[in-house]
């Protein structure tokens, strides 16, 4: 997987291009829109119309109470948008006849969060003065889509990767008799800081320091920010995989430049709000709310959340029925972006759904 679509994959979706391009058909599979009124903010600011896209896969089944039973809200990564999950690589391991969460068995409910794909974010007009929204109300928009507009009261699954992971944990504390599973993929559920604060501000600050950025007001896109961009990159995948896919000075230089390519097609405002919109994330106080199943997966190649930290074991064991599996690094593991591998973390899927019947 190399060129400019391994490039899209990583800036844009975390997912091979040619995997998340695929056109597989899911049963009832359809995508609309949530318009939710007067939104406020916990900065105090207020959205008269907030849109919330989202896709959904299958029927929803109710019992004899009329409750839903079978559905299952997965949660996007920072760059992605809730079709991420239509990539081969995720629901051809997952949605289709027989799989885990098969798409003609469970309601599949997959909403691009506040900023990003066809929900509202700075890009569609306001630029800078969008709303500063945390993760927090990220998550409140998502209740609201699922309850409000889908008319489900039960989750049989929240699954999240990366930021939808941390999102993930959230639910876990906030709706708490929600939920029979939680899933949370490459995250921890502690406060963003270390390094893994360092490396966002770089990029944030190299937008906010951009002089065509015009604190986000500008009318031609800035340009100069993006040459510290391909940091996330760094982060987001292994060395081992990078040096694999680019083992000559010569493809590590058109890697770059590729990626500097792909990046010109990204908002500076939206990019930026996705990076800042973690200040508000902190779950460890509350681990101990979770009631639901819950299991976390992480990798050992992460340099997201790396294994060095040693935290994970401590913190999931403040839930009562949680449990922690950290996958080791080996040929098929490519560091944060293992998330995208569903054929690695599925086994652990199939044991929390047993465990949570």
């Amino acid at each position: 997987m190399k060129g400019v679509e391994m490039i899209i994959g990583m800036v844009l979706l975390l997912l091979p291009a040619a995997a998340w391009a695929a056109t597989t058909a899911y049963p009832d599979q359809q995508e609309g829109d949530y318009i939710v009124k007067d939104f406020k903010f916990r900065s105090g600011e207020i959205l008269p119309d907030l849109r919330l896209h989202y896709t959904t896969l299958g029927t929803p089944r109710r019992y004899k109470t009329g409750r839903i039973t079978n559905a299952v809200l997965m949660l996007h990564g920072t760059t992605g948008t809730g079709k991420n999950f239509l990539a081969t690589n995720i629901a051809g391991e997952l949605f289709g006849p027989g799989q885990l969460l098969d798409a003609s068995r469970y309601y599949l409910i997959l909403p691009d969060g506040i900023g990003r794909g066809g929900s509202s974010k700075p890009s569609d007009g306001m630029r800078s003065k969008f709303p500063r929204y945390g993760y927090n109300d990220v998550v409140e928009a998502q209740y609201l889509l699922v309850t409000k507009r889908l008319g489900v009261d039960h989750l049989r699954l929240v699954l999240g990767t990366s930021m939808g992971g941390m999102q993930a944990w959230m639910w876990g504390e906030q709706y708490t008799d929600m939920m029979d599973a939680l899933m949370p993929i490459a995250s921890q559920p502690t406060q963003i800081s270390g390094r893994n604060l360092i490396w966002r501000r770089i990029i944030t600050e190299a937008i906010r320091s951009d002089g065509g950025w015009d604190n986000g007001n500008y009318k031609d896109p800035p340009i100069q920010w993006i040459y510290t961009a391909p940091l996330f990159t760094l982060m987001d995948d292994s060395a081992v995989h990078l040096q694999s896919q680019e083992p000559t000075r010569q493809e590590a230089n058109a890697f770059y430049d590729n990626l500097i390519n792909a990046l010109r097609k990204i908002d500076a405002n939206d990019y930026l709000y996705w990076f800042e919109s973690s200040w508000d994330y902190n779950p460890e106080p509350d681990l101990g709310k979770i009631r639901a199943h819950l299991m976390a997966v992480n990798f050992a190649d992460d340099l997201i959340n790396p294994i060095e930290l040693d935290i994970m074991e401590k913190l999931v064991a403040k839930i009562p029925k949680g449990r922690f599996v950290m996958v080791p690094a080996y040929s098929q593991t490519i560091g944060h972006q293992t998330l995208s591998k569903a054929s690695i973390w599925k086994p652990y899927l199939a044991e929390l759904l047993r465990e949570s019947e």
